[in-house]
C-alpha cells in the first residue's frame, strides 16, 4: 500500500553532486520517519539517512558530512543531498519510512519498497 517513487539517479564523476527526490503518499510522508536506504552491488540494503516528523535528521558514518537529507511538506517530497560522491556510493537508492532510531539496518515497516533510483559513481 506504500506507493514512493524516487528519482534524480544517473550517472557522475567521483567528487561530483547530484540530489535524490521521493515522492511519498500524503498519510506516510506526515505520519512517519522517511530514510534513505542504499543498496551497493551483492551488498545488503541499509539506511543511510534518516529525518523525523520535527525535521531532526540522522546519518550514517559513511555519508556524515557529504549528504544532506530534507523535506518539503508542501509536496510531501524527501530529498538527499548528494556531495563529493566517492564510487562507493555507487548503488540503488530508495525512500521509505522508518524508525529513525534503527533505519540502519535497512528496515521499512511493512517491507513496501519503490522502484528506486541508479546512481553510478565513477573514478
Amino acid at each position: 500500500q506504500v506507493q514512493l517513487a524516487e528519482s534524480g539517479g544517473g550517472s557522475v564523476q567521483a567528487g561530483g553532486s547530484t540530489r535524490l527526490s521521493c515522492s511519498a503518499p500524503p498519510h506516510t510522508y506526515i505520519n512517519n520517519c522517511m530514510a534513505w536506504f542504499h543498496q551497493a552491488p551483492g551488498k545488503e540494503r541499509e539506511g543511510v539517512s534518516c529525518i523525523n516528523r520535527s525535521g531532526q535528521t540522522y546519518y550514517l558514518f559513511s555519508v556524515r558530512g557529504r549528504f544532506t537529507i530534507s523535506r518539503d511538506n508542501a509536496k510531501n517530497t524527501v530529498y538527499l543531498q548528494m556531495n563529493s560522491l566517492k564510487p562507493e556510493d555507487t548503488g540503488m537508492y530508495y525512500c521509505a519510512p522508518a524508525d529513525c532510531g534503527s533505519y540502519y539496518t535497512g528496515k521499512t515497516p511493512g517491507n513496501a519498497w519503490g522502484q528506486g533510483t541508479l546512481v553510478t559513481v565513477s573514478s
